[in-house]
């Protein structure tokens, strides 16, 4: 088996030998660079299978090492050196496509476990999972960013309407990274009563507090080594947003009635339909969490915004229900024109009713019973025609142009005033013929 070989960049010769001695006893190569340039002209030269910088460096910083990097040495994970509390310089190296961030003094049972979860990546992505069906722009994209974020260890919040799927991203980004043998630990956020939100995130010593007969391990703990995804995450009280972020920033806990902090190795992932942004405008969501959360977003499109995929899904859909029954021309055509209020869930529930109910082997457009909602004609079989096609082309070409002349044509911008992504703007630029 091929020895790993690491790259340490630091100016400082204490630094280095520390790094070379600890990742020696994991029986990892190490090669030492004191400056960006020879950084670079050693990653140029050889392959290697993680890289730790510092962050400052006689001829330049680690952030330009990093943007460097992911264009010349794709493959190799970097995880930054940072000085103790410089959280703004921490995310900035996760957002440029590090790895990680280890905070000075080193804390080298954490470098460890970094370095470990660097180690696993190469071999996870050989045989990464794919369960995000779609043919359509918005899901090409999607699935790229869940291939780049998978390999990071930095916070991903993921948007998107309440029935898209978000929890599915969130594993898929679990199972395709180097925590998949880990555990994955969701939990909904607004489903826990506040009096009790403490000890279930952090757990609570024997004795802490009236029924405490035992001690508890918290959903923080149950997560270490993998994943905690928290959705809804927008519903948790202010309070326990002060103490998250905490453990996000030291990557330890304080279980209810403990004398002393653990350490916590867990990789976050969040999501809410709620515009999180907004919220940290009116003061109900704390803004320091908001940006430590959302290093990398990953939005999620409502299944309206995805075309013939919606058949796609359908037939997998009658697939794992086992289904004997198939869809005619009136039902495939019901289905991409219908809004889809409720998105993949609605339309799965769609399906299991249609299947009970169908009694010829054809799934036809009465057969789905779709519901009334804005944009959706009576009983769901005017759906067939081109008039919902035409006022929702109306719609988005209307809300398109308005944004492009509120920034000058300036698309990048307009398309961040949308709320999409650049490629998804051109994409419906081109489709709905706006010049």
């Amino acid at each position: 088996m091929r020895q790993a070989r690491a790259l340490v960049v630091d100016d400082e010769p204490d630094i280095c030998e520390l790094l070379k001695m600890t990742l020696g006893r994991m029986q990892i190569r190490t090669d030492a660079a004191a400056n960006v340039a020879n950084a670079k002209s050693r990653l140029s030269a050889g392959h290697y299978d993680i890289c730790l910088t510092d962050m400052r460096l006689p001829d330049g910083d680690g952030l330009e090492l990093v943007a460097w990097m992911q264009m010349h040495a794709t493959g190799v994970p970097v995880a930054v050196i940072t000085a103790h509390g410089n959280v703004e310089t921490a995310v900035q190296a996760l957002k440029l496509g590090a790895f990680d961030f280890i905070s000075k003094p080193l804390d080298l049972n954490h470098l460890r476990n970094i370095v470990a979860n660097a180690l696993k990546i190469e071999d996870k992505s050989r045989n990464r999972p794919s369960r995000l069906l779609g043919e359509s722009p918005a899901m090409y994209e999607l699935r790229e960013m869940v291939d780049k974020v998978s390999r990071s260890q930095a916070p991903v919040h993921i948007s998107g309407e309440s029935g898209t799927g978000k929890e599915l991203v969130a594993r898929l980004i679990h199972d395709s990274g180097p925590r998949a043998d880990g555990p994955f630990v969701a939990v909904n956020c607004g489903a826990i009563p506040g009096e009790l939100m403490e000890s279930e995130f952090f757990g609570h010593r024997k004795g802490s507090f009236t029924g405490a007969v035992s001690d508890k391990l918290g959903l923080v703990q149950g997560a270490d080594g993998g994943t905690l995804f928290l959705d809804e995450i927008a519903d948790l009280p202010l309070a326990m947003q002060v103490k998250l972020l905490r453990v996000i920033q030291e990557k330890s806990v304080r279980p209810v009635g403990a004398s002393a902090e653990v350490p916590a190795d867990t990789r976050i992932l969040s999501a809410t339909h709620k515009n999180l942004g907004q919220m940290v405008a009116t003061g109900d969501f704390r803004e320091d969490l908001y940006y430590r959360i959302n290093v990398i977003e990953l939005h999620v499109p409502a299944l309206r915004e995805r075309g013939d995929d919606v058949v796609l899904l359908a037939k997998h859909i009658l697939a794992k229900l086992n289904a004997t029954v198939t869809l005619d021309d009136s039902a495939c055509k019901a289905l991409v024109n219908y809004t889809f209020p409720g998105n993949v869930r609605e339309l799965e529930n769609m399906l299991e009713r249609a299947v009970t109910l169908c009694t010829t082997g054809r799934i036809s457009a009465a057969d789905l019973h779709m519901r009334d909602a804005p944009g959706n004609a009576g009983d769901g079989l005017q759906l067939a025609g081109s008039d919902l096609d035409n006022q929702v082309d109306h719609v988005q070409r209307q809300a398109i142009v308005e944004a492009l002349e509120k920034t000058r044509y300036n698309k990048t911008a307009a398309a961040r005033l949308l709320g999409l992504s650049f490629r998804q703007l051109r994409y419906r630029i081109k489709k709905l013929g706006i010049e």
